[in-house]
């Protein structure tokens, strides 16, 4: 998983946690669930009747005439402004390297597209004895392009001597293509098959 996406994923979750446990709170005290439930909630606990509110005047107006909370509160409000922008932007941010150059040096007005190289990539490693099927697609920006392979090995291969021959031959073929180091990571799998009966 890219690391982008683990953390949208916490992002979001805390966000739909808070959100979640806020509205619970409102519905409880919205529908006067615990009276109706004989429930007592803990002390200062917030909404436990229709009548509260989540801040009340008192709460809202305490610290207004003091010095500090003027200032306090806009530099909260311009962190997580400038969070929420840098958050924003990350996620335009471009994850797949696009276009790469070809050659070293790179040759004037000659480009190869992510998919392209992907799938010759995947093309010359199903070529290789022991693969079945090859998926590869390209990561990263691109002054710095990942390759990421997803190969299914026949029943009968060897692990070792498929990744030995795939680092010598397509992966090695690529780099010389695109003339800079090429990081790739790679996934295996057996190809299902059925049980042999022993004799």
């Amino acid at each position: 998983m890219h690391r982008k996406s683990v953390i949208n994923r916490v992002l979001l979750a805390l966000a739909g946690l808070v959100l979640l446990g806020t509205g619970l709170l409102v519905l409880a005290g919205g529908f006067d669930l615990y009276r109706h439930l004989r429930m007592t909630p803990p002390a200062g606990w917030p909404l436990t009747s229709r009548q509260d509110v989540l801040l009340d005047h008192a709460d809202r107006t305490r610290w207004t005439d003091q010095v500090w909370w003027w200032p306090a509160v806009i530099a909260v409000l311009a962190v997580v402004t400038v969070l929420a922008l840098w958050w924003l932007l990350a996620q335009l941010r471009r994850t797949h390297p696009g276009a790469l150059s070809v050659g070293t040096p790179a040759l004037d007005g000659v480009e190869l597209t992510e998919g392209a190289l992907g799938d010759a990539v995947a093309a010359d490693t199903e070529r290789l004895p022991g693969v079945r099927r090859a998926r590869a697609r390209m990561d990263g920006p691109s002054h710095r392009p990942e390759a990421h392979l997803d190969i299914t090995l026949t029943p009968d291969a060897e692990p070792g001597p498929v990744l030995q021959a795939l680092h010598d031959g397509p992966l090695q073929r690529a780099r010389q293509t695109v003339g800079r180091t090429l990081p790739a990571t790679t996934r295996l799998r057996m190809a299902a098959h059925k049980p042999h009966r022993a004799a």
